[in-house]
This record gives C-alpha cells, sequence and structure tokens, in this order.
C-alpha cells in the first residue's frame, strides 16, 4: 500500500502529477462558491473562503457558506481549520494566526494541509478513490 500524505492520489507520475490532481479537485469541489477560484496553492487560499468551500462541499450543514464574508480572513480560517478537525479528523497542521500574518498563504503549507485534508475524507469515505 502507498504510504506518505496522501496515499490515495494515483502515484502513476512526478510530484508535479501529485500536485496537478490535488490542485484539480479542489477546484471541482469549490466550483460553484462565490468569491473563490483556486488557482494555485497560495493566493486562492488567502481569505480562507477557498478552505470553508471546499469542507462545505463535504459538510453542508456546518456553516452557512453565503454567510461569510470574504475581508474575515481570520473568521474563515478559523472557521474551516475547526471544522476540518471536527468534521474529517484533520490534524491541525496549519494555524489560524500564520495564515493571516501573511498576505498571500505559504503553497507548501497549503498543499500539505490539503494533502492530509484530502487523506482524512478518504479514510472517512468521503472521496472515492479508483482501485488500483
Amino acid at each position: 500500500a502507498a504510504k506518505g500524505p496522501a496515499p490515495h492520489l494515483k502515484r502513476t507520475g512526478s510530484t508535479a502529477t501529485v500536485k496537478t490532481m490535488l490542485l484539480e479537485w479542489c477546484r471541482a469541489r469549490t466550483r460553484n462558491y462565490q468569491h473563490v477560484e483556486v488557482q494555485n496553492f497560495s493566493g486562492s487560499w488567502g481569505s480562507g473562503l477557498a478552505f470553508c468551500a471546499l469542507l462545505h462541499s463535504f459538510f453542508p450543514d456546518a456553516f452557512d457558506y453565503d454567510a461569510l464574508d470574504p475581508s474575515a480572513r481570520k473568521d474563515n480560517f478559523a472557521l474551516a481549520f475547526a471544522t476540518a478537525e471536527e468534521r474529517a479528523g484533520c490534524a491541525p497542521l496549519l494555524e489560524v494566526e500564520d495564515m493571516v500574518r501573511l498576505p498571500v498563504p505559504d503553497a507548501k503549507c497549503v498543499y500539505t494541509y490539503l494533502q492530509e485534508l484530502y487523506r482524512c475524507l478518504v479514510a472517512k469515505g468521503l472521496v472515492k478513490t479508483k482501485k488500483r
């Protein structure tokens, strides 16, 4: 069995391939959410709304996405990370304070967190993966 941060992403190619697949998955899950356009692992996540949208797509009863304010970055990150921990069992790998300190989140940190979230959602049976 594959090991590592996202064992269920098919490892047929390079790290760039896995990153592209994860980015496409995030883009597909958040496509219809207002104020969210996932293009990368840094600036696209800066308001916290992309994290909220991704989690809301799995847990629509957790919070009212339409009530969120794009400028309330700290609140958005706090809501997303708490929801990920409570509902998906995702380890709190990112700190809200670290996310709001920088105008653009660190891409490696965001990527690592999204790998962990993906892994947790797969483990809960919320993301279906292709059998090898």
